[in-house]
């Protein structure tokens, strides 16, 4: 289908676990706030309108944000709730739309395509957030235009709690005056590079020829200049909570050694869970899997937060094994499954994360990702042969290693 028929919308839920609180409690209504681990050594995962007009923004260590703001009030995050209405909220969207795209725990992108005909597009967008904002209680705003990325900057710009519609072939004028820094992918450090070349508005990219910015960034060159002139062809892709990784185990001698088990399946969660992170994803449903060695196979699964943690998650799977696991029978494989996946990253594990514990995922997964996945395990793990260098979220089949006979 031409791209210029397609009417693509956008939706973003405000302060999304700000929004979440004060809900729950109507005294933080027009208050700063800010969301995240309570100490000094926490960090802000989330902060109100009130709290960003003093400087304050995500990431920032808390104790730097309270010194800004001194009157804001600091809650602990409960990844549990947002859950819980990320999910409230997808129900809504689920009812009302035929197509959608669940990018991460408050934004969505629906394809209203061809309903033109029917409803108005604009309309109809009008009326789901009309509904989400009725049944949820939680603000949203969207923009509406041909395509993804026009769509997701008119929502940064009809913020707060708020819609604007870009009509075909008005995107290049509407992106034209904003700051480089909306464009989608265009990070700190491109942002940086952009501006010490005196390029700071959309519309000095749009009057640039597309092979310029090739020389000086490459392909993601390209890719810019694209976006910034209001082309994108990328199609909404039905979500599905059915989206997993998965790792299993098969051993070459059927087992009863505890320790072996508990050690295998501590190396193989704690690899599976450094995938999440390094495919910038969240998990809201983990499984374990047994099979003895009669062939019969027990599955037992448990809804979480959504995280991408290691110490949320593994004291899941560990649970989960235990209760499966039936002593003095011989055990011929074990697995573990993610699903319901999205996007997301750390942020929604920032609320009682201190820096200390996240200074040393990053610095684990550096070291993953230099010297291999089992450069750093923990000591339960240890007893595990190689767990495989696979990233499930680049479209490869995952290699012969990851179900290699123990």
């Amino acid at each position: 289908m031409n791209s210029l028929s397609r009417h693509i919308v956008h939706m973003d839920l405000d302060t999304f676990f700000v929004s979440c609180e004060r809900l729950l409690d109507s005294k933080l209504q027009g208050k700063p706030v800010l969301i995240g681990g309570t100490t000094d050594r926490g960090v802000v995962a989330s902060c109100s309108y009130e709290a960003r007009s003093f400087g304050i923004h995500s990431a920032m260590p808390m104790r730097m944000a309270k010194q800004l703001c001194p009157e804001a009030i600091v809650v602990r995050g409960n990844s549990g709730i947002y859950s819980k209405f990320s999910n409230m909220v997808t129900e809504v969207i689920k009812e009302g739309v035929p197509l959608y795209e669940k990018t991460s725990v408050d934004e969505f992108y629906i394809d209203l395509t061809g309903m033109d005909q029917f409803f108005g597009c604009h309309k109809l967008a009008s009326e789901l957030r009309e509904r989400i904002i009725r049944e949820t209680g939680l603000p949203i705003s969207f923009g509406l235009s041909v395509n993804k990325t026009v769509s997701k900057v008119a929502t940064g710009e009809a913020k707060p709690n708020n819609k604007i519609y870009v009509d075909k072939g008005t995107e290049k004028p509407f992106l034209s005056p904003l700051s480089v820094s909306k464009i989608p992918m265009v990070g700190k450090v491109t942002y940086r590079q952009l501006c010490d070349l005196g390029i700071k508005r959309i519309g000095t990219i749009q009057e640039m020829p597309i092979e310029m910015m090739a020389k000086v960034f490459g392909k993601n060159g390209q890719l810019i200049w694209k976006k910034a002139n209001g082309i994108d062809h990328t199609p909404v892709v039905q979500y599905s909570e059915r989206k997993s990784i998965s790792t299993e185990r098969t051993f070459d001698r059927d087992t009863t050694d505890v320790k072996k088990l508990e050690s295998i399946i501590v190396a193989m969660t704690e690899n599976l869970v450094y995938q999440l992170r390094r495919g910038n994803k969240l998990t809201a449903c983990v499984t374990f899997k047994i099979r003895y060695s009669d062939f019969q196979t027990y599955t037992q699964q448990k809804r979480i937060p959504y995280s991408a943690a290691d110490h949320k998650i593994l004291p899941v799977v560990m649970s989960l094994y235990k209760n499966l696991y039936q002593r003095r029978l011989l055990v011929r494989l074990v697995g573990v499954r993610f699903s319901h996946l999205v996007e997301g990253g750390q942020q929604i594990d920032l609320f009682d994360d201190n820096e200390k514990i996240m200074s040393l995922y990053q610095a684990m997964d550096k070291m993953r990702e230099r010297y291999g996945d089992r450069a750093v395990i923990k000591a339960a793990g240890m007893g595990a042969k190689s767990i495989s260098r696979w990233n499930p979220f680049n479209g490869e089949p995952p290699p012969l290693l990851a179900n290699r006979r123990q």
